[in-house]
């Protein structure tokens, strides 16, 4: 909940009230009434933060993401319908009629969450005029990236490079600036994901064709030695529960490149220069050298329990990445932050998370291991992620 100060070009954050409930609206499936209920806890805030003579003006909004499309449009539909009908009965707030209950496109979620973070540090609506950060993030379903590009100056007074026309391109008017942005939403390639599609890798390296013999514990270079994780994954089309268990001596060079393989690195690249999967993005080495780049969502919910600074470079986190996938042997160097044996302990694929979140960053984006990232949940204790932005 946002309360804003209208009167200049820009609007003027005064206060934020923030709520985060867990599961989801896709965890419930086919049961949209139960998934409309369970934003209750919210809207009962609402009604106590917001005051009564003002609840009738105050718009609210339902804005799902990738987690819901992935249900099918049927599925989704019905839960959105259920939202919007629970909304409309209960509360006294006007559901915004024009896109106030849907499903994102991930475009906007992604741009929702640039406007988010430059706002909240300045760099746009005010004065502030040095260069916008770039905005990367991880969800379970998918994962964006947003950034402002600079094209170097060609020698001789030849045609600018420019940002190619496509879906990708982005033009935004803001506080009265314009912004041309790169965007892209690579669905698929959230956590949850690359989780499922990096078992399925591992499955597929140790049978090919043949069928899995689910009595069998799969040795799995992205668990750590002495660990176990049951899991449901797909091989051939059939689903299959099997146990993966780490191997005997660490492997986080093999995990990486399980996550390296999903990335499809390959891919037919209609549009160059592309990062992953035949996405066409400008070079960042070439176009975004020296600017901030913000990683959250994600990248911070398994980083920072593990002592991570607010700022560090790709070198760095492929080291730590290495000691969580040595297991306890190499856990002793995490002993002095407190909640990181714990959090270890009890969260097996760590090491895969990190190891997808490392190769995200390094090989799909072609970011240089030298290269400095910015990590937070919050900025001037606002809330980072797409919410306000999309306000």
């Amino acid at each position: 909940m946002y309360r804003f100060n209208n009167c200049g070009d820009a609007p003027e954050l005064e206060n934020e009230d923030f709520l985060n409930i867990k599961p989801g609206l896709s965890s419930f499936g086919n049961d949209a009434e139960g998934a409309a209920k369970s934003l209750d806890v919210l809207m009962d805030l609402a009604v106590e933060k917001v005051p009564v003579k003002l609840q009738p003006c105050t718009p609210v909004a339902v804005k799902a993401t990738a987690g819901l499309r992935l249900l099918g449009p049927e599925g989704s539909a019905k839960i959105l319908d259920a939202v919007r009908t629970r909304l409309e009965t209960k509360y006294p707030f006007p559901v915004v009629k024009k896109d106030g209950v849907i499903i994102m496109d991930g475009k906007d979620e992604g741009v929702y969450a640039w406007i988010t973070t430059n706002y909240l540090l300045g760099k746009i609506g005010g004065i502030d005029r040095s260069p916008t950060a770039a905005v990367l993030d991880l969800g379970g379903g998918s994962t964006q990236i947003v950034f402002e590009p600079t094209f170097p100056k060609v020698a001789g007074g030849g045609m600018p490079q420019a940002l190619a026309p496509g879906d990708h391109h982005y033009d935004l008017t803001f506080g009265g600036r314009e912004f041309e942005l790169y965007q892209h939403s690579h669905l698929g390639y959230g956590l949850n994901e690359a989780r499922k599609a990096i078992h399925k890798a591992v499955l597929k390296a140790k049978y090919g064709e043949k069928q899995v013999d689910a009595s069998q514990p799969v040795m799995n270079p992205c668990i750590p030695p002495g660990m176990t994780q049951a899991v449901e994954v797909e091989h051939n089309g059939i689903k299959v529960s099997v146990n993966m268990t780490g191997p005997a001596t660490p492997s986080a060079p093999l995990c990486r490149g399980f996550a390296e393989s999903i990335l499809l690195k390959d891919a037919q690249c209609q549009i160059a220069p592309c990062a992953f999967n035949g996405v066409h993005q400008p070079s960042i080495s070439k176009t975004f050298a020296r600017e901030d780049v913000y990683i959250f969502s994600f990248f911070y919910d398994r980083l920072y329990p593990l002592g991570m600074p607010s700022s560090f470079t790709l070198e760095e986190m492929r080291d730590v990445t290495a000691k969580v996938c040595e297991g306890e042997k190499g856990w002793s160097a995490f002993s002095s932050v407190n909640g990181a044996l714990e959090e270890l302990r009890g969260r097996p694929q760590h090491c895969l998370d990190l190891n997808f979140q490392f190769a995200l960053l390094h090989t799909g984006y072609e970011m240089p291991l030298h290269r400095e990232v910015k990590m937070a949940k919050k900025i001037k204790g606002n809330e980072l992620g797409w919410c306000l932005g999309a306000r």
